[in-house]
């Protein structure tokens, strides 16, 4: 007999139409699944005997069993596939054929028959409400996540049986409630800017970097601040819209790393300079997301980052400028978002203290001019704000004055991120740091006075185009900070100060 149900399959952040076919006929005992399939996949015919015989059915003994995955031209990979083709060869053992295409069916089996959770739930309950699936039977455990899809009916399963039941409309299963989250409030985070001692120059730099999205590097010697300081950045960081949020819950439900629901604060990575190129642009033989994509609307701090391979550093020049990764591999290509803000942080030398007036640096000349050309000059032109975060004198360490605290700058910075929403309200842009040219010319106009400022600038500094166009986007964001609709040339003073290099 023959049986038919319906699955996908992730491919990047989308999803493929996945028909799982059984079919049974007499002959020598024999097992075999086709459809491109990956090492995972063929491993479930000893899963799937066990879970059928240990669930309390019949296992098609002098019978040939023949499974095709189709489209048979689609790679595919993982343990999703356990649960259809097991039902499937239990349902086929009835005298009549079945096709069951208004369900999506998908989930790992355990060998008493019991479903484990899978990867990639979220992006194929979205597959499913954009392909008018009415139903989809998940493993239990992955119901967190499918219940944030409206429109569908989530059927949640313990194991086999329940599914066989279910199929058989013996034991209707009952579509879940969706579940209610609360409103994100703040960061979860320890860490606070009344917290840091002076640094009040960096403390504006990274408001600034918070308000429009813009990438930061901070430069200063050892113990002057520069992790605590990124570490605040979350706290002022404004909360994430419901888009926002399913955008990073499907990212990380496709790595593998969600097990609550929906993700409602900021990603924070922070990945050690031993990274390899492709843990942090994503890859592999069936591509995944890397760092930079699980820092989506996030932040993605690169600590100590002259430290880091440049085959690694010179990897960011395209999500630094795009905003996505695209990954292209012999089985295909894939394409991520990876639309972060960048800290970097950095010593002025592999000693820390080159012009530092207090102490003495040792690093000879070509060890220092060695250390600076580790981050190219490509690099260094996408990141907006260059910071110097100096060494702390006794009396900004002493000082027990309460400074500004996150919550009083954050929300200067919602009130930032709300003006550029309305602007950019019918595209597909968030920040300013997103702007193209077109949106350049429309927001970022500059009175005579200005121009004559940034003319003189481009000159003195040799500030190329990259850097004239960033300069521009700080001084649009800083005009918003000062809720001023105009960009005026104290904006663009300031926004020049961020990005002076030595």
């Amino acid at each position: 007999m023959f049986v038919k149900l319906a699955s996908a399959t992730p491919l990047g952040l989308s999803c493929q139409s996945v028909e799982v076919e059984v079919d049974i006929h007499k002959g020598q005992t024999n097992l075999s699944i086709v459809g491109l399939t990956d090492t995972s996949i063929q491993e479930a015919k000893d899963r799937i005997h066990s879970a059928i015989k240990n669930s309390g059915y019949n296992y098609p003994f002098n019978f040939r069993i023949l499974i095709n995955l189709a489209p048979a031209n689609v790679h595919k990979e993982g343990t999703a596939y356990d649960l259809p083709m097991a039902a499937g060869i239990i349902l086929a053992q009835s005298e009549e054929n079945l096709v069951i295409d208004d369900t999506l069916v998908f989930g790992e089996l355990a060998l008493d028959g019991s479903l484990r959770p899978i990867n990639g739930t979220l992006p194929m309950a979205m597959f499913a409400k954009e392909q008018g699936i009415k139903n989809i039977i998940i493993p239990t455990e992955n119901l967190a996540e499918a219940t944030l899809i409206n429109g569908i009916n989530i059927l949640p399963a313990k194991n086999l049986k329940q599914v066989i039941e279910h199929l058989l409309k013996k034991q209707i299963i009952s579509p879940a409630e969706k579940i209610i989250f609360k409103d994100q409030t703040g960061a979860d985070t320890p860490f606070d800017m009344s917290q840091i001692k002076g640094q009040e120059f960096a403390k504006r730099a990274l408001e600034v970097a918070a308000s429009g999205g813009h990438n930061i590097l901070l430069s200063g010697p050892p113990g002057s601040g520069k992790t605590l300081l990124t570490k605040t950045l979350p706290t002022i960081l404004p909360p994430l819209t419901e888009e926002e949020m399913l955008e990073i819950t499907k990212i990380y439900s496709i790595a593998g790393l969600l097990r609550y629901g929906l993700i409602r604060q900021r990603p924070f990575r922070s990945p050690h300079h031993t990274i390899s190129n492709v843990a942090l642009v994503g890859g592999g033989k069936f591509p995944r997301p890397g760092e930079i994509s699980l820092a989506h609307r996030g932040v993605l701090f690169l600590d100590e980052f002259p430290e880091f391979s440049r085959e690694v550093v010179e990897a960011l020049r395209q999500p630094l400028e795009d905003g996505t990764i695209t990954i292209a591999r012999a089985r295909g290509s894939m394409q991520f978002p990876a639309r972060f803000i960048l800290v970097a942080s950095q010593n002025p030398c592999p000693c820390g203290y080159a012009n530092d007036p207090q102490k003495v640096c040792v690093c000879l000349q070509s060890t220092l001019t060695k250390y600076q050309k580790k981050i190219s000059g490509p690099i260094l032109d996408r990141i907006d704000l260059h910071v110097e975060v100096p060494r702390l004198n006794f009396d900004k360490l002493s000082n027990t004055k309460n400074s500004e605290n996150s919550e009083i700058i954050r929300e200067r910075v919602i009130s930032a991120r709300k003006i550029q929403q309305q602007r950019f309200a019918h595209t597909n842009i968030f920040t300013n740091a997103e702007m193209g040219n077109s949106e350049l010319k429309k927001y970022c106009a500059l009175d005579p006075e200005s121009l004559n400022l940034l003319r003189g600038a481009v000159e003195k500094m040799h500030l190329s185009a990259r850097s004239y166009n960033r300069i521009l986007k700080i001084s649009r964001t800083i005009a918003d900070l000062d809720k001023s609709e105009n960009i005026s040339i104290n904006h663009l003073a300031e926004a020049l100060q961020f990005r002076i290099k030595n």
